[in-house]
């Protein structure tokens, strides 16, 4: 019993210099006193840990070194920096360190645990290359990018064939809702059934009916992977996952649930296999298919079976959730602000006929209504830390070395709520408006983040937003029994994302 007393105590003391000696040998940026083991988590709060990033900025400055674990981490604060890494030095940060939980989803349930107790230094080296198009590097990540972007804009995404895909989904989208008769409901899996029957036409050629069973069971299970991402738990399994992985609890259920839609994709991918036609793709995996044999010979090739399942999975994650999020909580917006509510509706009336769906050119007579849709994306702050990055290489950034191996986060927290807004704490959609009432950038609006990882999907999320939240504006009124000021536009769950509260709403047709 003494000598594992004694063993922990020279471990402890053994870890608390090795961080001294990692700040002496590099000219890291400022941070906090450093623990060993733990390193400076209990300083952040589990419940909000962005704001605490932001709290120690105000001593540490704009780059700091935080540890999370043994993870050295740099964090960039505001605007000017994530700008200056991003887009002006955005060579150098490109790099994408694998999330453990990413990184065991992405490659399979049950085939990484071995994995996940190496550095992510290693873990980001040929040695382990990292599949789909989230998490991987190099020429691999170049490669799935640019045929993603491409296949996608062929399928419409940002064009006509695209605006007409969403018009339709609109369409069913307030047919279901009439069904309802003026009854409380809670637009959860509603939206979330609306917004991923959009990128199911693109990647698997299909929509699929509000009521198909294995299509709700989807979306419950895209939602429950995104909550426990969210949690405290979910945080630490990221930072812990060679301890987590040999505990019991949740983390083991969201693998199986992983499982569930990599066994989905799979059976998709094999009926597109069976009915495949090179000379007609239909969609995403049809494209990628041929690319496949095209390419079947060649060594090197970056389009086999593994990055294909993890590429599709990453666009079917991020396609679904965080849209539906940001339609729902601007349902909530518009119920607790009615008189931004009716001003919307008034603009709305004035451009868009009744018999007309909304078209993406009707937003630049509409700049209220898109004021305000910009302000409910900066306001909600989605994807706090964003997707982190890594420093595939020494990297010198403001004076300070950032040794490879360094998870980077540039904080779109610190931007979506700086100094750059007015009032950064108020929703204010004259955020996006000037003195005669028209519509107006701000280059702080990274929602999307920014440079050569921002969103692949940000035109298709765009447009969603603007076509989906103008047809429902137009043909209805949403309220809420209890009256506007129970609803509370303070996130339910806030980790690495700020998911909105669940409310049953009313939508009374006009």
């Amino acid at each position: 019993m003494e000598f594992s007393v004694t063993l922990i105590l020279a471990g402890l003391v053994l870890a608390f210099f090795w961080f001294i000696l990692q700040k002496r040998k590099y000219n890291l940026p400022p941070g906090p006193t450093t623990l060993p083991l733990v390193g400076n988590l209990p300083q952040l709060d589990k419940k909000q840990p962005f704001k605490s990033f932001t709290e120690l900025s105000k001593s540490y400055g704009p780059v700091m070194t935080l540890y999370l674990g043994w993870q050295r981490t740099v964090v960039l604060t505001g605007y000017e920096v994530v700008k200056e890494a991003l887009v002006d030095q955005a060579e150098d940060f490109t790099g994408r360190g694998p999330l453990p939980f990413l990184l065991k989803a992405t490659n399979g349930y049950g085939n990484t645990s071995h994995l996940l107790s190496l550095p992510l230094y290693i873990l980001t080296s040929t040695r382990f290359p990292l599949s789909g198009l989230g998490i991987s590097n190099g020429e691999r990540w170049r490669q799935l990018r640019r045929f993603t972007l491409s296949t996608l804009r062929d399928f419409g995404m940002g064009r006509k064939g695209m605006e007409e895909w969403i018009q339709e989904e609109s369409k069913h989208l307030t047919a279901r809702i009439k069904t309802l008769k003026v009854k409380p409901f809670d637009p959860t899996f509603l939206l979330g059934c609306t917004v991923s029957n959009v990128i199911c036409c693109m990647v698997f050629g299909e929509r699929f009916s509000y009521d198909d069973k294995q299509f709700l069971e989807l979306l419950r299970v895209i939602a429950e992977v995104l909550r426990f991402n969210s949690s405290f738990l979910g945080q630490m399994y990221n930072v812990f996952p060679w301890i987590l992985e040999h505990l019991p609890g949740p983390q083991h259920t969201m693998f199986s649930h992983v499982n569930f839609l990599r066994e989905f994709i799979k059976k998709k991918i094999q009926e597109h296999k069976e009915s495949l036609d090179p000379s007609s793709p239909r969609d995403y995996i049809d494209t990628f298919l041929i690319r496949m044999e095209q390419e079947k010979n060649l060594p090197n090739t970056e389009f086999h079976y593994e990055n294909l399942v993890s590429t599709v999975l990453n666009l079917f994650l991020a396609g679904t959730e965080t849209t539906s999020s940001t339609l729902r909580y601007a349902l909530g917006v518009l119920i607790k602000h009615p008189n931004v509510q009716e001003e919307m509706q008034r603009e709305i009336d004035n451009v868009v006929r009744q018999d007309q769906c909304p078209k993406m050119e009707d937003r630049k007579s509409l700049p209220f209504t898109d004021a305000v849709i910009h302000e409910v994306q900066r306001f909600l702050d989605i994807v706090p830390f964003g997707l982190p990055h890594y420093a595939l290489k020494d990297i010198t950034f403001r004076g300070y070395s950032i040794p490879k191996g360094t998870v980077i986060i540039p904080l779109l927290h610190s931007v979506l709520k700086g100094d750059q807004w007015e009032t950064p704490w108020a929703f204010n959609p004259k955020h996006f408006l000037d003195q005669n009432g028209s519509f107006k950038k701000n280059s702080a609006f990274l929602p999307f983040s920014a440079g050569k990882r921002s969103c692949v999907g940000e035109s298709l999320a765009r447009m969603e937003l603007f076509i989906f939240l103008v047809t429902l504006l137009k043909d209805f009124t949403f309220s809420c029994i209890e009256g506007p000021d129970s609803i509370s536009l303070n996130p339910q769950y806030s980790g690495f994302a700020n998911l909105p509260r669940n409310y049953e709403i009313v939508a009374t047709p006009r």
